[in-house]
């Protein structure tokens, strides 16, 4: 039904997605029509929404300053939205995600190192082809 006004649901585990070209006025009424429908829909069946965890991101620019209410409180639009550990960002950049890759590496690394009383390079390198050659034995 809400396919037929542009308007595209996906349903997940326990989450939800609604996306919607904003053109004009219009639909932004039709998008908060759509979480209110959602809203009511969660009552029904008694599922509790987490509106903390509820978050908007525009993609390109809205000529229109609309405030999302789920709840009655204002969904915060932001500069990028985490789905399934990819991190999308308005201008659909990937350096976002690239940074936030390479600081949990880079965290993940330094607790490894931390692990080693002796900081030799040549020390490490051989636990590193120790661990390598036991991982290519082991079935």
């Amino acid at each position: 039904m809400l396919e037929n006004h542009g308007i595209i649901v996906e349903l997940f585990a326990d989450d939800v997605k609604v996306y919607l070209e904003i053109v004009n006025a219009t639909d932004t009424e039709k998008l908060q029509g759509t979480l209110d429908l959602i809203v009511e829909w969660a009552s029904v069946w008694q599922l509790q929404l987490f509106v903390s965890k509820c978050n908007m991101l525009t993609i390109g620019h809205v000529p229109f300053d609309v405030k999302y209410l789920v709840h009655d409180s204002v969904t915060m639009c932001q500069n990028y939205s985490q789905d399934l550990a990819i991190v999308i960002a308005q201008d659909l950049s990937l350096s976002t995600h690239i940074s936030e890759i390479t600081a949990k590496a880079h965290q993940r690394a330094n607790c490894i190192l931390r692990c080693f009383v002796s900081k030799d390079i040549n020390l490490l390198l051989c636990a590193s082809d120790c661990r390598i050659l036991f991982n290519s034995l082991v079935p």
